[in-house]
């Protein structure tokens, strides 16, 4: 999602010295992930899952996404139904913990409402929980415009740094896990949960002065907490969060605390890729040694080699998932590449987006992509 965050790692030593207090006690044996073979089972019933990351095109972040002011039924329904002419069966979609802090009722209604406008189209999304990325400092009400020529310039961390910073919103933010996730823990419209994306991404080419100091030192001590708890509110639904910031490793031998962490606790395996199609075969076949299902959550920038064309026959072939970020161009502008934080596209158009599929009224942007992902996902 984002090039800081998919490129630079810290490591930390003293990570078990945090003191994360009472309500994030030690997860116990009732939240235990599955064994390999619970989730090879589960991966033998799915379709070949091809999809996108999924926000309106009116809404710039997760929070316009889905405050009551900005929700957009209609427009959900619209592009779901395109999503689904070309044969996509599920979506990466983010939620984010203000909503539910604001309204957890109102916030239930909207996402069963997109659960079932989702199903209509016979597209299970996997929902993400929380994020990393971009902007440290949420909150509800109205947000920014887009800043003119910038990649995803409005999007927001969840928590946020004054959440994650202060021990005395972890029990909120553990209501706000299991308030969703028990919410619809039975509930076969959901793929699957991402509970966190790009844990402890420190945005240093986006936000470096907004960004929580010893960010990630207190995310790699609360992300297996936050699997627990959504483990105890009863998923049937398999847990991953997506390793990320090693897609050219040849191995996977240098992995950081938190990838390890995101791949012991993991039910089934997800990765993000934004490189050489070759780095990606390279990394499924690594990813695959853990004996579980192997996902792509986020790959397809076409100027930094990720694409479609080469990308998505070798996920097929592999029978891994493939999630392209983007999918309609919009607020977050992300057919904008990461550069555009250095040097924005005001005067001139990028000669190649980035990401998306589709212009915003829902013709593509490269009609061959779209006859690809409909050849292989069997739609033509």
């Amino acid at each position: 999602m984002n090039p800081t965050a998919t490129r630079q790692r810290r490591f930390f030593t003293t990570v078990a010295l945090i003191a994360i207090g009472g309500p994030v006690a030690v997860a116990s044996a009732q939240t235990a992930r599955w064994p390999e073979q619970k989730a090879q089972a589960w991966y033998a019933q799915q379709p070949w899952l091809v999809g996108s990351n999924y926000v309106p095109r009116s809404a710039i972040n997760q929070l316009e996404m889905w405050q009551a002011a900005t929700f957009d039924p209609a427009q959900i329904d619209q592009e779901l139904g395109w999503a689904e002419s070309m044969g996509m069966n599920t979506m990466r979609v983010f939620l984010h913990d203000l909503p539910w802090e604001e309204d957890a009722a109102g916030f239930r209604k909207r996402i069963d409402e997109f659960l079932a406008t989702a199903s209509r189209h016979h597209i299970r999304p996997l929902l993400v929980l929380f994020d990393s990325c971009w902007d440290p400092l949420p909150h509800l009400g109205p947000q920014h415009p887009p800043t003119p020529g910038v990649h995803n310039s409005g999007w927001v961390q969840s928590p946020g740094a004054a959440a994650l910073a202060d021990e005395r919103q972890y029990p909120r933010l553990k209501a706000y896990v299991q308030g969703v996730v028990g919410a619809f823990a039975k509930d076969d419209r959901v793929l699957a949960w991402d509970v966190w994306n790009e844990p402890g991404a420190d945005n240093l080419g986006s936000y470096p002065r907004q960004e929580l100091k010893g960010k990630a030192a207190r995310v790699t001590a609360l992300l297996p907490q936050v699997f627990a708890w959504a483990r105890e509110a009863g998923s049937t639904q398999p847990l991953t969060s997506g390793v990320w910031a090693v897609d050219t490793s040849p191995d996977g031998a240098d992995l950081g605390p938190l990838q390890q962490i995101q791949l012991r606790e993991s039910d089934i395996v997800t990765f993000h890729n934004y490189t050489w199609p070759e780095h990606f075969r390279r990394q499924v076949s690594w990813l695959k040694k853990y004996n579980r299902p192997v996902i792509c959550t986020e790959y397809m920038a076409r100027s930094v080699g990720s694409t479609f064309d080469t990308v998505l026959p070798i996920a097929k072939q592999e029978r891994v998932g493939a999630m392209n970020w983007g999918f309609v161009a919009g607020r977050t502008q992300t057919y904008l590449p990461w550069d555009s934080w250095q040097h924005p596209y005001v005067l001139d158009q990028p000669s190649v987006w980035f990401h998306e599929v589709l212009r915003n009224d829902g013709t593509p942007y490269r009609p061959a992509e779209v006859e690809l992902i409909r050849q292989l996902t069997g739609k033509q």
